[in-house]
């Protein structure tokens, strides 16, 4: 495994690349998980909580979860990055650059990760990276969540 600085932004720019890594692990998106975040959230709409309602009018047959509660569980699903970061004090999630909903997650299927790393940029604050995530259901092969989480070396 490559190892790299925080501050050699043109070695770990070597590491930008188009392909995306390994799944991570699977989870289940739950409908109790659902319903739990719509509990959290105050977001109770039927399309999320009412199985029966769903199973009658819903395009999907189904309960989805919400998009926002698969953004949460990115956590959950980690993908370490094919290199090492060194040298740093702090890293802290900046922001994103992207986020799309692109595709349903019906209740009870089981979701996974795989990421790859977008850019790199310096500034006199530190070294920041651009992660592309993306979401999938099992067994699906357009994502349903696409995510550019940005986050600094400092």
């Amino acid at each position: 495994m490559n190892k790299y600085d925080f501050k050699d932004i043109e070695g770990i720019q070597a590491e930008v690349t188009e392909t995306f890594g390994h799944w991570s692990e699977q989870i289940t998106v739950s409908q109790e998980l659902i319903n739990q975040f719509a509990e959290l959230s105050g977001d109770s709409y039927w399309l999320h909580t009412d199985a029966e309602k769903c199973a009658q009018y819903s395009p999907f047959k189904t309960t989805i979860a919400h998009g926002f509660l698969t953004l949460i569980l990115l956590p959950k699903m980690p993908t370490p990055l094919p290199f090492e970061v060194t040298g740093f004090n702090n890293m802290l999630n900046i922001g994103s650059d992207k986020l799309r909903f692109t595709g349903v997650v019906p209740a009870n299927s089981k979701i996974y990760c795989r990421s790859r790393l977008k850019a790199v940029a310096g500034s006199a604050k530190g070294t920041t990276l651009t992660l592309e995530q993306q979401v999938h259901v099992v067994g699906e092969e357009r994502p349903a969540l696409v995510y550019e989480m940005m986050f600094m070396y400092m």
